[in-house]
């Protein structure tokens, strides 16, 4: 579970594309994840981070078969879920770790196109959702000009 959670924080995933993904999927070589089931049923690819790579590095080595995970999502939900009783955080739901990685993204300096392109999300109304204006950040930005 800690590459899988790694890899949703890193990526943005969801729970289901994680689930989906297949050993033929992963080009760490470019350092690019092929996801082909999507939500919204559009194919994209998905750039690694170092941390992301590690984390798919070890979930290859892992694998048993052609599939990434093994896993179902209901199993990483179960999984999450008794993770969260352990550690006594309950209030995170594994869907927070996309939020986070879409949080990052934005915080890297990507543009609102960029972050779609990684996250799948197809109007920037779903997209902007997850952004959060800093007004220090836009200060600094502004006041460099």
């Amino acid at each position: 579970m800690r590459h899988i959670i790694e890899l949703a924080v890193e990526t943005g995933l969801r729970r289901g594309e994680i689930c989906s993904l297949n050993v033929a999927d992963v080009d760490l070589e470019s350092g690019l994840l092929h996801v082909r089931q999507t939500k919204n049923g559009h194919p994209r690819s998905v750039p690694l981070t170092s941390s992301a790579s590690f984390a798919v590095a070890e979930l290859v080595s892992l694998a048993d078969g052609a599939s990434l995970t093994g896993m179902k999502p209901n199993a990483i939900r179960l999984s999450f879920a008794r993770i969260k009783r352990r550690s006594g955080e309950t209030s995170v739901r594994f869907h927070d770790l996309r939020h986070e990685a879409v949080s990052r993204f934005f915080e890297m300096g990507l543009t609102p196109p960029e972050v779609a392109m990684i996250s799948g999300h197809r109007t920037m109304s779903q997209l902007m959702r997850y952004s959060h204006a800093s007004i220090e950040r836009v200060a600094k930005l502004i006041g460099s000009q």
